[in-house]
């Protein structure tokens, strides 16, 4: 598994990117997080993304039961986990590990049938090759929502990429795309840590409604998208501290 990582001590801050992206969506984080965070950071790719190998098959717990192989019995864990990230964040909230906390930013509530039948085409569609690496940047970019936020030639994009004899498709692996639907309130009955959970005001994916009907508290961040953690990285940071 391709994890970042920096910090030391047992105190331990887990970020986890959102699906189609890698972990490079955390490359404004250092700064942030040397001088202020109390212990060590990680910022793995999940399984299928970037740098880490794929599963035979996708689900919320195999998921997470892979990052808990990241977690020491010893550590006291703190998850930042972005959409699905966060719904992983949860799932490891529920197992027989330190987690103190988890922030939740930008978890999709709920899906309609159309949408769940649209993400497992994506699943069943074959790997698409490119021609040059910018269409590829492209595809990539739009598949993990931050076209409007990097560049094709970010070096952030490169982790997403792989490239064979002159073409480029992506590393993502397409069967993540058939991970489904999270049962947010079971996950969240399970869980035995505080969780918070929250969005940016502009995010279309998920609504201060139906973040409300969950028995959790949530944050709305003024004047934000989907990807807050990457468009304001010390709004999102803030969230952290009720749990440092």
């Amino acid at each position: 598994m391709r994890v970042q990582r920096g910090g030391d001590g047992q105190r331990v801050l887990l970020l986890l990117h959102g699906l189609g992206a890698t972990s490079d969506v955390w490359r404004g984080w250092p700064p942030l997080l040397e001088g202020s965070w109390p212990g060590r950071w990680l910022a793995p790719d999940l399984p299928g993304h970037g740098g880490s190998p794929p599963l035979a098959r996708y689900s919320f717990e195999s998921l997470a039961a892979v990052l808990a192989d990241l977690i020491g019995r010893d550590d006291r864990v703190i998850v930042l986990g972005h959409s699905l990230g966060g719904v992983i964040g949860v799932a490891l909230a529920g197992m027989d590990l330190p987690v103190e906390a988890v922030v939740g930013l930008g978890i999709k509530i709920e899906w309609t049938p159309g949408e769940l039948a649209k993400a497992q085409a994506l699943a069943d569609r074959p790997i698409t090759w490119f021609a040059s690496r910018d269409e590829a940047a492209g595809r990539h970019l739009r598949v993990s929502g931050l076209a409007s936020l990097l560049d094709s030639d970010d070096p952030a994009v490169d982790p997403g990429l792989f490239e064979e004899n002159g073409q480029w498709r992506l590393a993502l692996d397409p069967q993540a795309f058939a991970v489904g639907a999270p049962d947010l309130p079971a996950l969240l009955a399970a869980a035995r840590a505080p969780v918070l959970l929250a969005r940016g005001e502009q995010d279309p994916m998920v609504s201060d409604t139906q973040l409300n009907r969950l028995d959790t508290p949530t944050v709305t961040l003024p004047g934000l998208g989907h990807n807050a953690h990457v468009e304001d990285p010390a709004a999102v940071y803030a969230l952290l501290d009720p749990f440092r």
